[in-house]
């Protein structure tokens, strides 16, 4: 249980964090730019469900929401020999993403191209927190080169980028309303 009596310490007014383990870092640090990341995910996540409350597949967004608080607790925490027990991201939260994916994909068409992020509001919020998880994806790599890592996070994060796209298709009247790249199209209009 996380308990919070204050909301600001002050601690931070010259730059500086706490890490999980109390590790003081600048907050430019990679590994809270990593954790950064993935709150703004979160963070997109909720105006999704903000914007369509009632919008098919709530409760799946809701798990992933509380499953990225995991994430930015285990980044938050870094990986020490001997350490105490720490909130790790564990196999079987990847795994679900997958059953995930192949449950929602099962109700798509196959792809004829790239999908142009778009369409349907639910679908333009899940292509946009797509990109931010990638972000995410990309700032954990970057800190893995620096530090040790749970691996599970850099697959969780891979994962759930694949849902999201999939989620957006769902969306997107699953997949009828998908936005297609038509490659060149523009190189072919008249008034140039």
């Amino acid at each position: 249980m996380v308990y919070l009596s204050r909301i600001y310490t002050r601690t931070g007014d010259q730059g500086e964090t706490s890490l999980g383990d109390g590790r003081r870092v600048a907050k430019d640090h990679p590994r809270v730019v990593a954790y950064g990341e993935v709150d703004e995910l979160n963070s997109v996540l909720g105006l999704l469900l903000a914007q369509v409350p009632h919008q098919s597949e709530a409760e799946l967004i809701r798990r992933i929401q509380n499953d990225l608080f995991d994430v930015g607790a285990d980044l938050c925490c870094p990986i020490m020999e001997n350490d105490r027990p720490r909130l790790r991201v564990q196999p079987i939260q990847v795994q679900w993403l997958e059953e995930q994916i192949d449950r929602l994909n099962a109700r798509l068409q196959p792809l004829t191209s790239f999908v142009i992020p778009g369409g349907e509001p639910a679908a333009a919020w899940c292509h946009l927190a797509r990109t931010i998880c990638r972000r995410a994806e990309r700032a954990v790599v970057s800190l893995s080169r620096q530090e040790p890592i749970n691996p599970q996070v850099l697959i969780y994060l891979n994962r759930l980028s694949d849902l999201l796209f999939v989620l957006a298709r769902i969306y997107n009247e699953e997949g009828r309303e998908d936005i297609l790249w038509r490659p060149g199209a523009g190189q072919q209009a008249k008034g140039n």
